[in-house]
């Protein structure tokens, strides 16, 4: 099979990893859960990820307006946590190093049925990095736990730059030595693929709409003429040629 025309050219794959790689909801929501058991309190995992998730984009805001330097994710993800367990069932019942195993939850999200057979699909094709705004110990992590084939971590810590912000997109594409149009985004998230279309890169739509809740509403389908729109993984690696 070949290429269509509207992903000649392209070179390497970039992937959006909380929610189009990984369940980063039911992995968290389980260990919660399991937590909370063993502690003896009543705890909503699903809640409580969702919460937790919820100060994701506002920690990150300061950086992007540059009135904060660069903080990797490991950090807010700690400082988010610390928030989060202030107004749930969990507060004051975890020591500090039960807390860092905790926020080290985003290191062992487990991925999505179809990703590693489709990744492992188009990893024969093309170079497979990561557009990500986890750091690059979080990534290696994620990587070793799920056996996710990346050539290489890139994204926010080596760009010093969280998504949407251009340098997120462009730096990876720099470190990769390509022009922005011969690197193609993979994403579940529209806003995400809206961001790195402008900035000249190529896109494909992979849903994830059980990502926030089981009968979701957010970016359920795609809302734009994204360059690939596949329904797993493994049919972008169909689409793909793989």
């Amino acid at each position: 099979m070949t290429s269509s025309p509207t992903i000649a050219g392209v070179r390497a794959l970039g992937f959006d990893v909380f929610g189009t790689v990984v369940d980063w909801r039911g992995s968290i929501a389980r260990e919660v859960n399991q937590l909370a058991t063993r502690k003896g309190v009543t705890v909503d995992g699903n809640a409580f990820a969702l919460a937790w998730r919820a100060e994701y984009q506002p920690a990150m805001e300061p950086i992007r307006q540059g009135t904060r330097g660069f903080t990797k994710l490991d950090v807010l993800h700690h400082e988010n946590l610390l928030a989060t367990l202030e107004k749930s069932g969990l507060k004051g019942k975890l020591d500090t190093a039960e807390i860092d195993d905790l926020n080290r939850v985003w290191h062992r999200l487990d991925p999505w049925p179809d990703c590693i057979l489709g990744l492992r699909r188009l990893h024969h094709k093309y170079p497979l990095v990561t557009i990500s705004n986890g750091n690059v110990s979080l990534m290696v992590h994620l990587a070793r736990h799920s056996g996710l084939p990346w050539d290489t971590i890139l994204g926010a810590e080596p760009t010093q730059a969280y998504k949407p912000s251009p340098q997120a997109y462009l730096g990876t594409a720099e470190y990769l030595s390509l022009k922005p149009e011969e690197l193609m985004l993979v994403a579940a998230h529209n806003a995400d693929l809206g961001a790195a279309r402008k900035l000249g890169l190529r896109t494909a739509f992979v849903p994830r709409p059980t990502e926030y809740e089981e009968n979701g509403t957010k970016d359920q389908r795609a809302e734009e003429d994204w360059d690939v729109i596949a329904e797993s993984m493994e049919d972008l690696a169909s689409k793909l040629g793989c």
